[in-house]
């Protein structure tokens, strides 16, 4: 099982992270090395949008925690986040996969 957690960041992002990238990123390998997060970081030109992906036994519950804690979401880089159940269904790590 895998689920994706979004997040929007605030418009001045650049400059508002640099003073917990340290922290945030720390966290993010902290994850990565339980298993939990598999890919994380900004989307698009901008960046205001961050996707990062979780897998393991209750990936969900992972991301929300991950959220929770993460010092760009309670300094308030991220203005908003959600964390949602992805049914991967294609690909060699997918968690139901379907073939023809």
């Amino acid at each position: 099982m895998h689920a994706v957690l979004e997040y929007t960041y605030a418009d001045n992002y650049l400059q508002a992270r640099e003073q917990y990238r340290a922290d945030h990123l720390k966290a993010g390998w902290e994850a990565v090395e339980r298993g939990e997060l598999l890919l994380g970081g900004a989307i698009g030109e901008g960046p205001f949008t961050g996707l990062l992906i979780f897998t393991g036994e209750n990936p969900l519950e992972s991301a929300k925690a991950f959220a929770e804690a993460d010092p760009y979401v309670i300094n308030g880089v991220v203005t908003s986040w959600t964390a949602r159940p992805w049914t991967t269904v294609l690909g060699k790590d997918a968690a139901t996969p379907v073939h023809p």
